[in-house]
């Protein structure tokens, strides 16, 4: 069985025990304890676990009212990644998939984590026989999910490079009187030489073009 950086989140001081006790003796590493949803919170922000096992029953913040910030961010993350900086990207990517622990055979509950993408639940008492698949399959889905997230952002990266570049190329077309091969080789050139991506290296002949432009006007 994998091991996992776990955090967990329970207001009730022997559940949270009896939780960590069975984590820790299966070889798991429990990063951080927290006793209501907004330590879970910051628990998570600051160890990125692997996985948050949050009781669905906490003060301040409860295990669903949690969950929300880093789930709407993995929602809206293929949206939003193409306009952030790699470390704004690695840092939206290490959120962790939620597992939620409930005393209460409530479909309500049950829908509720459905509809806001929690990645797993479990019944009170915690048994090892459901805990464990439960936060394997937790974590496989979550890795999943973000690789989807990953894809999209690559491909949006790609339109847009491509985008620069034709308009590059069509500028270096223009002002030097070449054909487009030859307007591809010299950014292809440009780059080796500088070590600059293509799109970079686009971005500058873009830049230095219009400049140009717009001082013989």
């Amino acid at each position: 069985m994998e091991q996992y950086r776990i955090v967990i989140a329970d207001d009730e001081v022997l559940s949270s025990m009896d939780l960590r006790e069975m984590l820790e003796e299966a070889g798991h590493e429990v990063v951080g304890v927290g006793v209501d949803g907004v330590e879970a919170l910051e628990l998570v922000e600051k160890w990125k676990p692997d996985v948050a096992v949050l009781d669905v029953k906490m003060p301040r913040l409860d295990g669903l009212q949690a969950a929300k910030p880093w789930i709407q961010n993995l929602a809206d993350m293929a949206k939003a990644f193409s306009n952030m900086s790699t470390e704004q990207q690695q840092n939206i990517i290490q959120w962790a998939p939620v597992v939620l622990l409930t005393a209460f055979g409530d479909e309500n509950i049950i829908k509720k984590a459905g509809e806001s993408m929690v990645f797993g639940y479990v019944m009170k008492p915690v048994e090892e026989k459901n805990l464990f698949p439960t936060l394997t399959i937790a974590v496989s889905q979550f890795k999943k999910r973000v690789e989807m997230v990953e894809r999209v952002r690559q491909m949006e990266a790609d339109i847009a490079e491509k985008k620069i570049m034709s308009r590059a190329k069509g500028l270096l077309m223009d002002c030097y009187g070449i054909t487009e091969n030859e307007a591809h080789r010299r950014i292809q050139v440009i780059s080796m030489k500088r070590s600059m991506t293509l799109s970079e290296v686009s971005q500058q002949i873009i830049k230095e073009i219009m400049a140009r432009k717009n001082k013989s006007q």
